[in-house]
């Protein structure tokens, strides 16, 4: 029986938790510190139990660690660092959703040596993204043709039907994450050229693309794109660009957001004693009798009319409502998102991830391969967010159990050993990539 220990219980963990129990010849232990939540994911199963654990007690963590095979890691990324020194210490397998730091990168070689596996960026973006990319890209090599654009983009958003507030967006994991890529700096190469964009200024470089049946979409860029030019080997690409999918509205209304300093998570006394209104007047410089709607819109150089002034206005930030109590704007931001923009008894969510290729192969001849991941939430039950970065995960630690993956050190799913049996078993869970080829 190999042992499988979940280091957490958040948003996503049920459909992995819950198909790691349906193996046979697995133990499944989550610890979390809502034990609640972890006992409700092992519920009537023998072979699943939970324990309550606070990270921060390390002689409970490496009890956990030393007594199983294969750790799973759904902890803040800070965390994971702390769990890899105890897995290398016990020479234990370690698989994780997240994108790999330098720090995590540095464990490589003790991984090697104690001939373990630590596999990172095993989920949605990262994760799926990167399976469904290199499957393409292996495949035209192969062929002896090149890539010479290279486009990724992903997004959780709201289903159709359930895309229902004015900001087009709900939260399927935390809003405190969604609204810090709000600052990350992005770099990427378009046309053979590198194109370097401040955080500051993301959300005045976004595009727009069409995904035929379900409208037009705004795209922004995700990071920094650079090293994925090695990373897929991606020699004779001239364009190289992952981006973040979001209903149309979303960049203009952030970066107003960001420009009137409510993303800024600097402690401050006295915030919790004001009203949003109030709030939102003294960090203006205005006086609080004022109309807070026209003096936002003169700062932000708006009509008043302007659809951005009636989201900010719909999520209560012109209101009379006392701000929750926390300590710094970011976090009453964050708050206050997630009470106005979650999904609701019933609703469902929906993943679209689409890569874009433009492929030039023998003769000169160049066309253009779309992969394109359209996937929902269940009715009443499991989120497609949920699914598509649990089940991945899942899905490596049955092949790290069932010693079908070679590899040690520090890797993420970019060679076909992994990916290959992971997007057949997603397939076969109705978690489908449609590609299509078009001609230019």
């Amino acid at each position: 029986m190999k042992k499988i220990l979940i280091l957490g219980a958040g948003l996503v963990s049920e459909p992995g938790v819950k198909y790691l129990l349906e193996q046979k010849n697995f133990i499944v232990t989550v610890a979390a510190l809502n034990v609640d939540k972890a006992e409700a994911l092992t519920a009537d199963r023998q072979n699943g139990k939970a324990v309550f654990l606070d990270v921060e007690n390390r002689k409970q963590l490496r009890e956990l660690i030393r007594e199983n095979d294969i750790v799973v890691s759904l902890l803040p990324w800070t965390y994971h660092t702390v769990v890899a020194e105890l897995c290398l210490e016990y020479s234990k397998h370690m698989v994780t959703a997240s994108y790999v730091s330098d720090a995590m990168r540095s464990f490589d070689s003790r991984a090697k040596e104690k001939e373990v596996l630590f596999l990172n960026e095993l989920g949605l973006d990262p994760g799926i993204d990167h399976m469904s990319a290199m499957k393409i890209i292996d495949e035209v090599k192969k062929r002896g043709g090149k890539v010479l654009h290279f486009y990724s983009y992903c997004g959780g958003l709201p289903a159709p039907q359930h895309n229902n507030n004015p900001f087009g967006y709900k939260f399927s994991w935390s809003p405190r994450g969604v609204i810090l890529a709000s600052r990350n700096d992005s770099r990427f190469l378009e046309d053979g050229e590198e194109i370097y964009i401040e955080g500051k200024d993301l959300f005045l470089n976004y595009d727009t693309e069409e995904i035929n049946e379900l409208g037009i979409f705004e795209v922004y860029p995700n990071r920094n794109s650079l090293p994925y030019k090695q990373l897929y080997g991606l020699n004779d690409a001239l364009t190289v660009k992952r981006g973040t999918y979001r209903n149309p509205g979303w960049c203009s209304t952030l970066k107003k957001i960001v420009d009137l300093g409510l993303i800024d998570d600097t402690p401050r006394s006295g915030l919790t004693e004001k009203t949003f209104k109030e709030l939102l007047s003294d960090l203006l410089g205005v006086s609080r009798s004022s109309d807070l709607r026209k003096e936002v819109a003169s700062k932000s150089g708006l009509e008043p009319e302007d659809a951005i002034l009636d989201r900010l206005e719909w999520l209560g930030l012109f209101s009379d409502t006392s701000v929750p109590r926390k300590d710094n704007y970011l976090d009453i931001l964050c708050e206050q998102m997630q009470s106005k923009m979650m999904y609701a008894k019933g609703e469902i969510d929906m993943v679209i991830m689409r890569h874009t290729f433009v492929i030039e192969e023998e003769e000169e001849t160049i066309y253009k391969v779309t992969s394109t991941l359209i996937d929902y939430g269940i009715p009443e039950g499991e989120s497609s967010m949920a699914r598509t970065v649990s089940l991945p995960l899942a899905i490596g630690v049955k092949l790290i159990a069932e010693e079908r993956i070679n590899s040690t050190g520090v890797q993420i799913p970019n060679t076909p050993d992994i990916y290959l049996p992971i997007l057949s078993e997603l397939e076969s869970l109705g978690i489908k990539i449609v590609e299509e080829k078009t001609e230019i």
